[in-house]
């Protein structure tokens, strides 16, 4: 088992296309000098409705994401995955040790296959066709880097030409606190890779003394539900239950905290509502030979998580003037006039590149519908004005009214993972020390003498917006940060799916 080749980390280590040639780079820009022309005036004349909160640096800037993003005909999805997962090298203060965990045996490959398929079908939605059966993928190898701060070298400091297991140790060296995160990058579950993240688990790493595990998950449309989801099951079992010939030692649940921007979001609240029903189940896992009882981690921390695959909540229109994102209209289209290829479109089709439809509703799947998050670990959760707003309001609602310790906090006018894309604004600092120091707060031990304060602490919620500019604070009451009903929300969920192409109501709004 442990010498197959994951699929999806094969087509990522295919040789790259050239890069498009200044020419055409050129060409490409001048075509967006009107509306560069045309965001600046509105922007100077203060009548759009991003010029109140972001600068005119930003919202050029996000403009211009959107209109590379926002084509007529894209690309292919393989051609498109090809162009965005080419890594860069590797230099300057970050440590980066590549790891492939294997599957022991074939007994722990299908004790996995049982696992997943227990879960899934006890999680099953009331309004999932009652004949849904999911295909299970194989169980692989899940390759993964090992990520951490790498102080004190210049920032054109090449890696040493060394092992993998010599520069993890070398690493560790470096490693000041016991904090583990274990990663989930974003990509809408078809883009991305580690290496296109690595610079924010370094960040992470960096402001918590600790080190990031960001894994290297399998894409859809080739890999769909619940592929993903299965790799990062065997992550975390990796990280608790180590085989003989891992770099790490076991890491402790309490040092632990899942994490994950957008998609990655969606796949760590997955995989906490996964490890939630083994408890409320009383399974425990064969791995390694062993029964193990697979315990929650300290916490989860996300940002913009996407829980709703299909895009139902009023804010995926509203909050476009804030977004680089493409809007719903535009996305529809994308799906009817992309280039074909042989991943996509899918045999037998499918409304979404990520799962089959019969699965759309599951909570493993449109997170919204999780049957209850009573019982989950500290959970933190940031989003900005964005299209994803609604639902990640929600959440962060639906988790502290069920006695679940809520660190929210919401960046006026700012869009989708912001502090990913704009490093230069002082929000994006700001997210960053917040999402860092809830990371440190829940997986690193006070004093003795701090012990009594420190439990107060992580029982209590916080709900903040933190304005543009100023980064002054305001206190959110969670009692009315989303207007909308568990039953609305699977109502606005099954309306999307019955209307692919009809867009949420614009009249149906959440005021931001």
């Amino acid at each position: 088992m442990s010498s197959a080749p994951n699929p999806s980390v094969t087509s990522r280590r295919t040789k790259k296309p050239a890069a498009m040639d200044n020419t055409a780079l050129f060409l490409q820009l001048v075509s967006k000098i009107p509306l560069m022309a045309r965001v600046a005036l509105l922007h100077m004349l203060q009548v759009s409705p991003a010029s109140k909160y972001q600068d005119l640096r930003t919202e050029l800037t996000i403009a211009m994401l959107r209109s590379f993003m926002d084509v007529p005909k894209p690309k292919s999805i393989t051609s498109t995955q090809r162009m965005l997962l080419k890594a860069p090298p590797i230099s300057g203060t970050i440590w980066v040790s590549k790891y492939s965990l294997p599957i022991p045996t074939e007994e722990d490959a299908r004790a996995i296959r049982e696992t997943l398929t227990k879960v899934i079908d006890g999680l099953q939605d009331r309004d999932q066709p009652k004949t849904a059966r999911i295909q299970l993928p194989e169980v692989l190898p899940v390759e993964a880097e090992w990520t951490a701060h790498r102080p004190g070298v210049p920032k054109d400091a090449k890696l040493p030409d060394i092992p993998e297991r010599e520069k993890y140790d070398e690493m560790m060296k470096d490693v000041k606190t016991p904090t583990t995160v274990l990663y989930f990058h974003g990509g809408a579950y078809w883009l991305m890779d580690p290496a296109t993240h690595r610079p924010t688990c370094r960040e992470l790493a960096k402001r918590t003394g600790g080190r990031c595990y960001s894994v290297r998950y399998r894409l859809a449309p080739q890999n769909p539900f619940p592929a993903a989801v299965m790799d990062a099951l065997v992550s975390y079992l990796g990280l608790l239950y180590p085989p003989p010939d891992a770099f790490h030692e076991a890491v402790k649940p309490e040092h632990m905290v899942i994490a994950g921007d957008s998609a990655g979001g969606n796949l760590s609240l997955a995989l906490l509502q996964l490890l939630m029903q083994l408890q409320r189940s009383g399974t425990t896992v064969s791995w390694l030979g062993e029964e193990r009882s697979v315990p929650l981690p300290a916490g989860v921390a996300v940002n913009s998580p996407w829980m709703d695959i299909t895009h139902s909540s009023p804010s995926c229109v509203t909050n476009a003037p804030f977004d680089y994102l493409p809007g719903l209209e535009a996305q529809d289209n994308a799906d009817k006039s992309r280039d074909h290829c042989a991943a996509w479109p899918a045999n037998p089709l499918r409304m979404s590149m990520y799962v089959a439809d019969d699965y759309i509703m599951h909570p493993l799947v449109s997170l919204l519908l999780a049957p209850s998050w009573r019982g989950a670990p500290p959970t933190y959760i940031c989003t900005g004005w964005e299209m994803l707003a609604d639902e990640d309001r929600f959440t962060a609602a639906r988790l502290h009214a069920e006695g679940v310790s809520v660190t929210f906090e919401e960046y006026e006018g700012m869009p989708h993972c912001f502090a990913m894309l704009l490093k230069n604004l002082r929000e994006a600092d700001r997210c960053m020390e917040g999402w860092s120091r809830f990371i440190s707060r829940v997986t690193t031990k006070p004093a003795a003498s701090e012990q009594e304060v420190d439990e107060k602490n992580t029982t209590r919620s916080t709900f903040t917006t933190i304005h543009s500019g100023t980064l002054a604070e305001k206190e959110l009451d969670p009692m009315t940060l989303s207007p909308y009903t568990e039953e609305e929300i699977r109502e606005k969920i099954r309306r999307r799916i019955e209307l692919k192409c009809v867009p949420a109501s614009e009249g149906d709004v959440a005021k931001l």
